[in-house]
Parts: C-alpha cells; structure tokens; sequence
C-alpha cells in the first residue's frame, strides 16, 4: 500500500495570485512559513523553510516549477524516534487549477513514506500541515489574515 495523501482548497482569488502566493518567499512567509522562507520556487533550486512548530531550517528541493499550473518539491521525510528521520525524502506535488476567472483549486499530493507505522505517522502529521496551509492560504489571501500568527510561538 502507498502512502499517499492529496488536500485541496478553493481559493476565491485568481489563478496566478494564488500561484504566486505559494511561490513567493515573502508571500509564503505571511502565513505559512512561520519562521521564514528563503528562496523563490522555480525549476532547479533549493530552498529553505523555517517553522516554530518544527524548530530548524528544512531544505526544499524544488524539482519542477511549470508557472501557475504546478509546483513540485522535494524533502526531508520526518520519521520521529525511529533514526530514519531525514534518510529519503518524500515528494510534494501543488496543483493549480483555473475555476472561473477569479476561483482556483489548489491541491497538494505528498507521496514517498516508507510503508512502516513510522512512515504512516510521518504521513498523517505531513497531511495534517499541509491542510493547515490550505486554510493559511485561503484566509491570507481572502481576508488578509494570518492564521497561524501565534499558534506555535
């Protein structure tokens, strides 16, 4: 069996708006990022994200970066207390979607746990962060609000 998970949201803002609210260091830093992002997703590069709730810098690799239609990264898969935290790394897959001319479907696959009750964990808490990042997301953008100000510090 495959660990694999896919969230999705609808964000009431055009496409490219919201394209760019994910690719934008500074953007992602309002409401996602809580520690901070470093570096602009594009094709090629490897950036950093900074969490409270997840203390130290994590490398992002980003693999594909296809403008306002799809983003795919790389990372660290995050196997607390088993030693493997950190030995393969699992595969983000942001999909934009046109809905109208000012609605987009943003939907994030991760993919690449080890099939292990550890993987599984790993699995569900990475499920659980990225859904929070679609809320993130749609409050920032919608209403300006940072959800997660606060929430971990």
């Amino acid at each position: 069996m495959e660990l694999t998970f896919t969230v999705s949201a609808r964000i009431s803002k055009p496409l490219h708006e919201v394209f760019e609210a994910v690719a934008d260091p500074r953007k992602l830093s309002g409401y996602f990022t809580t520690g901070g992002a470093k570096g602009r997703l594009e094709t090629g590069t490897t950036v950093s994200w900074d969490f409270h709730d997840f203390p130290g810098t994590f490398p992002v690799e980003v693999i594909k970066a296809e403008h306002d239609r799809q983003i795919i990264l790389q990372w660290q898969a995050n196997e607390e207390g088993t030693g493997d935290a950190g030995s393969y790394k699992t595969t983000v897959t942001i999909s934009f979607e046109p809905i109208g001319d000012d609605r987009t479907l943003v939907s994030i696959t991760e993919n690449g746990w080890r099939e292990t009750p550890a993987g599984l964990k790993a699995s569900y808490g990475n499920c659980q962060g990225w859904s929070q990042m679609l809320c993130a997301l749609k409050a920032y953008l919608e209403y300006s609000i940072n959800l997660r100000e606060g929430m971990y510090k």
